[in-house]
């Protein structure tokens, strides 16, 4: 979440401190609440849906019930609006009284009991972005507070603060975290308010100091929002692929299927690109009324292999011709000639018509193993077939969706 509202002019002074932490080696899974729930807050109208200890327990069960957890997903993740006003007398951050009567600790009991994680949020502000109370300051009692409650993942927003002094600040946040009792995954903002702010971000460093980090606007419910994140990731894709790699990953933002701006194929598109990307995978809807296409293309293991491929390596656009993009990421296994294997994603910007049909020749993308590969359809994986580098794939893609091919090198 980023809300671009007036900064006040912070200063700390820097350390540096290489994360080193182990963890996200591979793309983080999980749940989000904020681009479905928002800054909800009102329990009394809309008990279901307001961010609470009891929303966050309901999707804790649906993804245990509903076989998410078994796939990978095993964050929970609370974003903004979970605190009170004001830090108590000793400086520490409080939870809403009303919406957290049991405190984030007990809702950490609880998400850990059904083998989940429980991520948080704050701000490298005076103030988060829906005006609660910040982390600059205090960083360390935050840092150590996070940890006293057995939290998981932090995010840091970065409203109320200056994009100029955030090579300083989240270093040092990041440092008190990773200096804490417990491994937190640490998801930052960093880049997101300096590009916006008409600034470069230093990648190579905020990789040093960050698990995740948001690179561009905040996803909402719309193919247009999708669109203009990938268009984003396009033009500065060879930095991006560059800084991408265990431990430390782009994110492009939720992932919304299941939600109302999107249709399926419209849904399809972003989860197989966002798979493509080696992004973090956090769904950002109601497990509770999700239908089951929705349900089935996020649960798909052949997809979910994909991000979570261990050579972590982030895909990129290698072909376009008209509306039509080709994809390509490299996974596992390598080919006995060391020639990796490949997800290849066709993307069909199309909005209207029938659906396309797309030749691609293997080796004008790079597949150029002479051993050849074994071929097939994510969502067809028993019907497998033979292509060499020279021989040509034919791919049907419906407007405004995309069709991923793995393409395994041969042993």
């Amino acid at each position: 979440m980023a809300f671009f509202t007036a900064f006040v002019v912070l200063a700390l002074p820097f350390s540096v401190f290489a994360l080193d932490n182990g963890l996200a080696l591979t793309p983080p899974m999980g749940w989000l609440s904020w681009e479905r729930f928002t800054c909800n807050t009102d329990c009394k109208n809309d008990p279901a849906n307001c961010i609470s200890e009891r929303l966050y327990k309901d999707m804790a069960d649906r993804l245990v019930a509903d076989g998410y957890k078994d796939l990978g997903y095993e964050y929970i993740n609370i974003d903004d609006c979970w605190m009170e006003k004001e830090r108590d007398k000793d400086g520490k951050l409080v939870p809403d009284r009303e919406r957290f009567p049991n405190g984030i600790k007990a809702l950490a009991d609880y998400i850990h009991s059904k083998g989940l994680k429980l991520g948080i949020y704050q701000d490298i502000g005076s103030k988060t972005c829906a005006g609660f109370p910040g982390s600059y300051g205090h960083f360390e009692i935050d840092a150590a507070t996070f940890a006293e409650w057995e939290v998981d993942m932090l995010k840091v927003d970065g409203c109320y603060a200056d994009p100029k002094q955030m090579d300083d600040l989240y270093p040092v946040f990041s440092a008190a975290v990773n200096k804490s009792s417990r491994d937190i995954l640490f998801s930052c903002e960093w880049p997101l308010y300096q590009q916006a702010a008409g600034m470069k971000p230093d990648y190579q460093k905020i990789a040093k100091y960050c698990n995740i980090w948001r690179n561009f606007n905040d996803v909402v419910d719309s193919w247009q929002s999708i669109l203009s994140i990938i268009d984003y990731y396009i033009h500065n894709q060879d930095e991006f692929v560059a800084a991408a790699g265990p431990g430390h990953w782009n994110d492009p933002d939720m992932i919304l299927a299941g939600n109302f701006g999107l249709s399926y194929d419209e849904a399809k598109a972003q989860f197989l690109l966002w798979a493509v990307m080696a992004s973090p995978l956090l769904v950002s809807n109601d497990l509770r009324d999700i239908r089951k296409e929705f349900s089935d293309l996020i649960k798909n293991k052949e997809i979910i292999a994909v991000n979570q491929d261990s050579l972590g390596k982030m895909g990129k656009m290698v072909q376009k011709n008209g509306n039509i993009e080709i994809w390509a990421r490299p996974i596992s296994p390598l080919s006995k000639d060391g020639k990796y294997s490949y997800a290849i994603v066709v993307f069909n910007r199309n909005i209207i018509g029938s659906a396309s049909n797309v030749s691609i020749q293997l080796n004008s993308i790079g597949l150029d193993s002479p051993n050849c590969y074994s071929t097939y359809d994510v969502f067809k994986p028993e019907i497998v077939t033979k292509y060499c580098p020279q021989d040509t794939l034919k791919v049907q893609v419906n407007p405004s969706s995309a069709s991923m091919i793995i393409a395994k090198g041969q042993k």
